[in-house]
């Protein structure tokens, strides 16, 4: 057994069987381990930020970690961007990067790179593997890291005599540290909000806002009448019929101060202060009003459910209903193809149990509103700002859950950053029905410029938004990746296409023209 053989078998023997990856020659052992065991599935993406972003999907469906297999630094490097968002999201991951062997480093070759340097800022746990001795408990401390607390991102670089000198064997799955419940004294003090007869709000993120969270934070809201929001980004969050609806914070910082101005006492679980994604001229950074108490009944690494649990109990809300949202969809619209058109279709038609994963940006925002009424889903949006995510996301939401259906809402400026991952969806078969908006601009970007105080930006400005010289064809990108695609330009159209891509097994594309 060489190096290489003794991390896939702890892989193997940790519970990863799933491996999204990009390799180069330093990861050549690697790939022929991976060919002797068939219990691992490979999947190939074109471009490492689709490998990064898939491992964030099927992480944020499975709850258990991925491996990738990233070449060198550059590799790394080049899916940095989806490894912030997977921090963000707390997603459990492990990056099995590439190195040149330990002694060729010295000689400074062309892809010779800092890579514990790049990996740090992105990672929860990064270690070099000294030798091949060495790989399989490092592997399954990767591991471990991964899962630690909310879940994290572990890398582990991999030098290639490390990978292909003989190694004693494989390792097991080390304990995981217990998840620690708030303080009584911390409970007590979030109750006494709760109970002060003031306006309260749970703010809440991570893993309560999957159902058995969001149904105590509807218990608690239905006992003591606290409004439950969630972050405005957020990994995973349980939505639809039969289930208590939780709020976003709204993006703009105007929406967000008005949302927020009447509370006295805002209680956060998992979620940190509310803040602006971005500082603006003549606007607050912290969004609490002015003499607004925050209080935090656990920090993102603690239990978030026994801590709400022990809230519901103590202010004797642990056996009351809690007010479920009910199946009530808009009819099919017609008229004009707009954002508001497609986000009706897209709650009219939403089969039960669908993921949604949202890019959408601007277009997508009034979708999120509507869905409270729609049949029970799963939505997923991008967690850490870095655009580029929707369609990997989609398809490692896909590989995690073959039998439902997902509906990737994709803004068309977002979608070019990785559009090679209609290529991993096509190759694998994969069941995502993509609607692109295509506004053929970083529309966001427009209200932006206002923003910041720009109200009329000149033409310079509008080259650097605007997509149309020449327009992006998404029908010919698509279906030149094995994605059927077609191009709809008013509402019937869009609802006879989306009803069709909803029915057919299999990736297929919706360009809608906006």
């Amino acid at each position: 057994m060489n190096g290489a053989e003794s991390l896939v078998r702890t892989l193997l023997a940790c519970g990863v069987d799933t491996c999204f990856t990009n390799p180069g020659t330093s990861e050549m052992h690697f790939v022929a381990a991976l060919d002797s065991h068939s219990d691992m599935r490979c999947i190939l993406g074109l471009q490492e930020n689709v490998v990064t972003g898939a491992a964030d999907g099927y992480a944020r469906m499975t709850g258990m970690p991925a491996a990738t297999l990233l070449h060198t630094g550059p590799g790394l490097g080049n899916g940095v961007a989806n490894l912030h968002n997977a921090k963000k999201a707390r997603s459990p991951m492990v990056n099995v990067v590439g190195d040149h062997a330990t002694y060729h480093v010295k000689y400074d070759a062309p892809l010779t790179a800092d890579i514990e340097g790049l990996a740090g800022p992105v990672s929860d746990w990064v270690k070099t593997t000294p030798n091949a001795n060495s790989v399989a408990n490092d592997t399954a401390e990767a591991v471990q890291a991964a899962l630690a607390g909310p879940g994290g991102v572990a890398t582990l670089i991999l030098p290639a005599d490390a990978a292909w000198e003989e190694a004693d064997g494989a390792a097991g799955p080390l304990p995981l540290a217990a998840v620690q419940a708030p303080a009584d004294s911390v409970v007590a003090a979030a109750a006494e909000a709760l109970q002060s007869g003031e306006p309260t709000a749970l703010l809440m993120t991570g893993r309560v806002l999957q159902d058995e969270g969001i149904e105590w934070a509807g218990r608690i809201a239905a006992k003591t009448g606290a409004d439950v929001l969630c972050q405005t980004s957020n990994a995973r969050l349980e939505r639809g019929a039969g289930r208590f609806s939780v709020d976003k914070l709204p993006y703009p910082v105007d929406q967000a101060l008005e949302r927020l101005a009447r509370f006295k006492h805002i209680i956060l679980i998992g979620a940190k202060s509310p803040v602006a994604f971005f500082a603006y001229p003549n606007k607050p950074s912290r969004l609490e009003p002015d003499g607004c108490q925050i209080h935090t009944l656990t920090l993102p690494t603690e239990d978030g459910l026994k801590g709400l649990a022990m809230l519901a109990d103590r202010v004797g809300a642990a056996k009351t209903e809690p007010l479920l949202a009910e199946h009530n969809p808009p009819a099919l619209p017609t008229g004009a193809l707009d954002a508001e058109s497609i986000a009706a279709t897209v709650c009219a038609l939403m089969p039960d149990n669908a993921i949604v994963v949202d890019e959408g940006i601007t277009s997508g925002r009034l979708i999120f509103p509507l869905t409270t009424a729609a049949p029970p889903h799963t939505w997923l949006q991008v967690t850490g700002g870095s655009i580029g995510i929707g369609i990997p996301l989609a398809a490692g939401a896909a590989v995690a859950c073959p039998d439902r259906k997902v509906v990737s809402l994709q803004a068309d400026g977002s979608a070019m950053y990785t559009v090679q991952g209609l290529w991993t969806q096509a190759r694998e078969g994969l069941d995502v029905t993509t609607v692109i908006f295509s506004n053929r601009a970083y529309e966001c970007l427009f209200g932006e410029m206002k923003n910041v105080g720009v109200q009329t930006p000149g033409q310079s400005a509008k080259d650097m938004f605007e997509l149309d010289r020449p327009p992006l064809d998404w029908v010919a990108l698509a279906q030149g990746m094995g994605v059927p695609a077609v191009s709809v330009e008013d509402v019937d159209q869009f609802n006879k296409q989306f009803a069709y891509g909803l029915a057919e097994p299999g990736p297929f594309l919706i360009e809608a023209c906006l």
